[in-house]
C-alpha cells in the first residue's frame, strides 16, 4: 500500500527557508496554518508540510522551479498543489507537501468588459459577480456554492451549477489560460485555427512539444477519443481531451486540458473567461411531487418549456428548513422578518398542509427579457402539469424567487453545522446518468441505501440534466462507519456506470474519483489520460495522487476521523 513521504523537521524548516528567499508572498508551517490547510469541504484530511501566499505570477514561477530542481536533485516528495477558497468536495486542493494559496494575493480583476472579463485565480466568484452585473454581465457556470468559492477552483473543477441547464459549465466560457509549466516560464492557451496550430507545432521548445505530442495523441486516436466522451449533458472526470481537437472545424484548444485537471497538469496563473447578459425578469414554478415513480416524465414535460434551471431537492432538506426556518431568515436577509417570510411562503405551506410532506420539491426557474414571455411559458408548464398528482406554486419575482434558491443552496450547510454527531460525507455526491432513466436508476439507488440504516441520504441536485448530490451524514469517529466508504463507493459506482452514467458532473475527481477513471473509461482511455499526464508533467511536480495517480488505498488513509467542518 502506497504510503505518505515522512520528512524530518530539518528538511522542513531548510525548505521553508529557501522558500522565503525566492517568493515575495508569505511562508507559513505553524500548527494552526497547516490545520486550516488540512481540510477542504471533503471526507479527507492531510496535512500540508508548508502553505505558500505566492503574490505574482513571478512567486508561482519560482515556486514550480523550486521543486523541479528539488526533484532533480533527489528529493522526489516534493509537489505543488494550486487552492483557492477551499471549497473542493472531493479533496483536489489538499496535499502533504507544498500548498500555494492564491486566494490570499492574487484575487484581482485585470480587464472587465461586458463580453469577457480577465482575471486572477484567486478571485472569489461573489466579488467577481458583484462586479460584472454591474455591466450587465455574468459568469453563468456558477456552482451552488458560489458565496465562498473562488474563479479558479471553477476552472480546476470545471464547475457548473444552477444555470448549467442552458449555459452550460465553465469550460464553454474558458476562453484563454496563462498557465506556469514545468519549466517554470508561463504560456498562453486559447483556441487556435489550423495555421496557427502548424506554427505552434514547429516550435522548438517546451510549447512546442506539448504541442506535438499532445496533436499526436488526439490524431491518431481521433474516433476512439470522440467515442470515450460520456454519454451524459454533464461530465468533470478524466481529462477533456474529446473538446480539444476538432478535424471538421480545424481548431485545437489546450484551455480544455486545463479545465478540469484540478492542477495536474500546470499552474493557472490568469483567466479569460466570456461573459454573457444578464437576463431581466427571473420567476419560479416549485413543483411538490409525493411520489417519484413520474419523476422522469415530468423532468421531460418541464424541458419541453425550456426552463433556465430544473433544481431539486428532498424530503431531508425540507425538513432540515422548517426546523431552522429562523437561520435561513437569517441568511436571505438580516432585516428580514420571520413574519415576512412566512406570509411570502404561505402558499407553499397551504401545498404542504393539504398534500402532506412532498418527498422531492423541484425548482423550474424562466428567465429571459420578456416577463409574458416567461409568464406563457410558465402557464403552460403548469396546465401540462395538471395530468399529475403534484402541488404547483408560481412566484411572482426574482426576489421570492432567491428566497427557494437559499433552501437549495443553504440545505447542506445547515446540515454541516446542525447535526450533532455526524458529518457530511461527500464521496458519493456527483453522479450524473439521463433524466430518462432515473425513476428506475433512483429504484435501485435506494435499494443500496436501505443496505445502511444507520446513515442518512439527504438528496439535492439538477434533475433536468439526471446530475444528483448525495452527501451521506455519518458519524466519522467511529471506525466501522468509516470502513463503509470504499464499499458504498463501490456499490454505488458501479450502479452508475451501469446506467451508462458519469461518477461526476462537476465536482471532478480529486482523490475519490481518480481511482475509478480506469473501470469507468476502460484501459485504452485511461491510457491515453496517463499519457497526457505524462507530457505535462513527468516529474510529477503537480498534484499528485490525482487523476490517473489516485490511488484508494492512499485515499482512505486520509479520511477523516472526526466530525470537524473545515468549510
Amino acid at each position: 500500500m502506497p504510503c505518505r513521504h515522512i520528512r524530518d523537521r530539518g528538511s522542513i524548516l531548510s525548505h521553508k527557508q529557501a522558500l522565503l528567499k525566492i517568493i515575495q508572498g508569505e511562508v507559513k508551517d505553524d500548527p494552526e496554518t497547516l490545520h486550516h490547510y488540512s481540510g477542504d469541504a471533503s471526507a479527507f484530511r492531510i496535512v500540508p508540510e508548508v502553505v505558500v501566499l505566492p503574490k505574482s505570477t513571478e512567486d508561482l514561477k519560482s515556486l514550480v522551479n523550486f521543486v523541479r530542481e528539488k526533484k532533480e536533485s533527489g528529493d522526489g516528495s516534493l509537489s505543488l498543489t494550486p487552492r483557492s477558497c477551499g471549497t473542493d468536495m472531493a479533496g483536489g486542493d489538499l496535499n502533504d507537501s507544498v500548498i500555494m494559496d492564491v486566494n490570499a494575493h492574487m484575487n484581482n480583476i485585470l480587464e472587465l468588459e461586458p463580453s469577457h472579463a480577465r482575471v486572477q485565480p484567486g478571485l472569489p466568484y461573489r466579488v467577481f459577480e458583484k462586479e460584472t452585473f454591474k455591466v450587465g454581465s455574468m459568469l453563468p457556470s456558477y456552482p451552488a456554492s458560489k458565496s465562498i468559492a473562488s474563479v479558479g477552483g471553477m476552472v480546476a473543477n470545471n464547475s457548473g451549477g444552477e444555470k448549467s441547464l442552458r449555459y452550460g459549465k465553465t469550460e464553454r466560457y474558458v476562453e484563454e489560460l496563462k498557465v506556469i509549466l514545468r519549466d517554470g516560464n508561463e504560456y498562453v492557451f486559447r483556441k487556435l485555427n489550423r495555421q496557427e496550430l502548424d506554427s505552434k507545432l514547429a516550435q522548438k521548445d517546451l510549447e512546442g512539444e506539448i504541442y506535438r505530442e499532445v496533436f499526436k495523441l488526439l490524431d491518431d486516436n481521433y474516433d476512439v477519443i470522440k467515442k470515450a466522451k460520456p454519454d451524459v449533458s454533464k461530465n468533470s472526470t478524466g481529462y477533456l481531451l474529446w473538446n480539444v481537437w476538432d478535424r471538421e472545424e480545424g481548431t485545437f484548444d489546450l484551455t480544455q486540458l486545463i479545465v478540469g485537471s484540478q492542477g495536474t497538469l500546470g499552474v493557472v496563473s490568469e483567466i479569460k473567461f466570456g461573459l454573457v447578459p444578464v437576463e431581466k425578469y427571473s420567476k419560479m414554478l416549485v413543483v411538490y411531487m409525493h411520489t417519484l415513480d413520474k419523476l422522469g416524465e415530468i423532468i421531460n414535460t418541464m424541458l419541453k418549456y425550456c426552463p433556465t434551471s430544473i433544481e431539486s431537492y428532498d424530503d431531508k432538506t425540507v425538513d432540515l428548513a422548517i426546523r431552522y426556518f429562523p437561520e435561513l431568515v437569517m441568511i436571505i436577509s438580516k432585516t428580514e422578518s420571520i413574519f415576512k417570510l412566512g406570509y411570502e411562503l404561505l402558499p407553499d405551506l397551504w401545498i404542504v398542509a393539504r398534500r402532506g410532506f412532498p418527498k422531492m420539491v423541484i425548482m423550474a426557474e424562466f428567465t429571459g427579457d420578456s416577463e409574458d414571455k416567461i409568464d406563457e411559458s410558465m402557464k403552460g408548464l403548469e396546465a401540462a402539469l395538471g395530468e399529475y398528482n403534484v402541488g404547483v406554486h408560481r412566484t411572482k419575482s426574482r426576489e421570492e424567487s432567491e428566497k427557494y434558491w437559499t433552501i437549495r443552496r443553504e440545505s447542506f450547510n445547515l446540515l454541516r453545522k446542525r447535526v450533532k454527531g455526524k458529518q457530511t460525507v461527500p464521496f458519493i455526491d456527483d453522479f450524473i446518468v439521463k433524466p430518462a432513466v432515473m425513476p428506475a436508476f433512483l429504484k435501485d439507488l435506494q435499494k443500496i441505501f436501505d443496505q445502511y440504516p444507520d446513515v442518512s441520504f439527504p438528496v439535492a441536485g439538477h434533475p433536468g440534466d439526471g446530475n444528483f448530490h448525495i452527501i451521506p451524514l455519518m458519524d466519522m469517529t467511529d471506525e466501522r462507519t468509516r470502513k463503509i466508504i470504499p464499499e458504498l463507493t463501490e456499490k454505488v459506482f458501479d450502479l452508475v456506470l451501469s446506467y451508462k452514467g458519469s461518477l461526476s458532473a462537476e465536482h471532478n475527481d480529486g482523490l475519490i474519483r481518480g481511482a475509478y477513471l480506469r473501470q469507468m473509461y476502460g484501459d485504452e482511455v485511461f491510457g491515453f489520460f496517463k499519457k497526457v499526464k505524462d507530457i505535462f508533467d513527468p516529474e510529477r511536480i503537480f498534484n499528485p495522487h490525482k487523476k490517473t495517480d489516485a490511488d484508494l488505498s492512499y485515499s482512505m488513509q486520509f479520511i477523516k476521523k472526526d466530525n470537524e467542518h473545515s468549510v
